[in-house]
């Protein structure tokens, strides 16, 4: 059996994760940990490592980011292309469809009866899964937590993931590994891994035509760090307040619409590609929004891993996932405040910590008894 031929139940795995993984990139990054490393090892733990770390020092959301290098991991460029294609494909067609019914019938009021109900449950998910990564990343190292707490307090606080926190946390733990290891050798492949794309300069207002939207999209991006949620606050600045192509109602169904379908959030440039340009817009729109995330995994995936054994680079590494677990945490927190609104969506979160807690229950049915008590809940009210 050829090799490729030897992976389709890995990527069978990423068609499955993209038409059932709810709960944002954090609780993506949780199930691919769960099930590749801890259940299949299909994926090695150091390997899961050094992917969360290139997902997080890459501009790009991480879940796709994440999925694309463990693709690359199996299967090399072929890999990650399949995996790539596999993780976001569902997801594309479930926007499509929202899409066309949204159009078609004037909005969707039930929306936020919906997301009323699953974002508090997302909210348990993140933290249970941000519970995991803790475990997972930092062990017994008090440096690594000392760079966790660090990243959560100041992701929490500014509500925001400053990527020079993530840098100067990975050049600590270098320094101090070749402090410990004076005759490592450096590589190029901590130069590689430490990308870091600027934001373009601000531009006239632009007609929603399909190259625009395509530019639009990739600057996204090669511009956002981290978290797919993250793109959220600069769609809302180019898309509403600069170029106008969207109301403050239609890019908030937007975000629900990423939020109610399963796979990487940013799938919501999507929603917004059919609103402006109709079936064509959103295929530009999603191509333009993965084509840096692929690029910016697929380059440097041969140097992390021809050189992640070094002290330093394994050092720098280490600080990295330890910045980004702490960043999560902090997201955590953030979304938290956004989603917990009274009562029920508190208790639907604590419910949802606890169930995950205890018992092996598909996040799936857990989404689904978030998403029917919202509806419940708003029929009350």
């Amino acid at each position: 059996m050829s090799r490729r031929s030897s992976n389709l139940p890995f990527y069978a795995y990423f068609l499955k994760l993209g038409a059932t993984g709810f709960g944002g990139p954090i609780a993506l990054a949780g199930f691919m940990q769960r099930d590749l490393v801890e259940q299949r090892g299909w994926i090695s733990r150091q390997d899961y490592l050094d992917g969360l770390a290139l997902a997080q020092l890459a501009p790009g959301p991480l879940a796709a980011q994440l999925a694309i290098y463990l693709g690359y991991v199996r299967g090399g460029v072929f890999g990650a292309t399949v995996v790539g294609v596999c993780f976001v494909l569902p997801s594309f067609l479930m926007v499509w469809a929202l899409s066309a019914a949204y159009v078609s019938y004037g909005g969707l009021p039930w929306m936020q009866a919906l997301f009323y109900g699953i974002g508090a449950a997302v909210v348990g998910i993140v933290i249970r899964s941000a519970q995991k990564l803790t475990t997972l990343t930092l062990g017994r190292d008090v440096k690594l937590w000392a760079l966790f707490a660090l990243l959560a307090f100041t992701t929490a606080w500014t509500e925001r993931e400053i990527i020079w926190l993530f840098l100067l946390s990975g050049v600590a733990t270098a320094v101090l590994a070749v402090w410990r290891n004076p005759t490592s050798g450096t590589g190029p492949g901590l130069v590689q891994a430490a990308m870091v794309t600027g934001g373009a300069a601000a531009a006239a207002s632009l007609p929603p035509t399909l190259p625009n939207i395509f530019a639009l999209f990739a600057q996204a991006g090669a511009v956002v760090f981290g978290s797919g949620l993250a793109i959220v606050p600069f769609l809302y600045g180019e898309l509403v307040q600069h170029h106008g192509w969207l109301n403050d109602r239609q890019f908030l169904d937007a975000v629900a619409v990423a939020m109610i379908t399963p796979g990487p959030v940013v799938i919501t440039v999507a929603f917004v590609g059919y609103l402006v340009a109709g079936g064509w817009g959103m295929t530009v729109a999603a191509l333009g929004v993965f084509l840096p995330v692929y690029l910016f995994v697929i380059i440097p995936a041969p140097y992390f891993r021809r050189y992640r054994s070094q002290p330093i680079v394994k050092g720098f590494v280490d600080g990295v996932s330890a910045a980004a677990t702490g960043a999560i945490a902090g997201a955590a927190y953030v979304i938290a405040t956004r989603a917990i609104v009274d009562a029920w969506t508190a208790s639907i979160a604590a419910a949802t910590v606890a169930i995950l807690w205890r018992w092996k229950v598909p996040e799936i049915w857990v989404i689904a008894a978030a998403a029917a008590i919202g509806l419940a809940v708003a029929g009350l009210t």
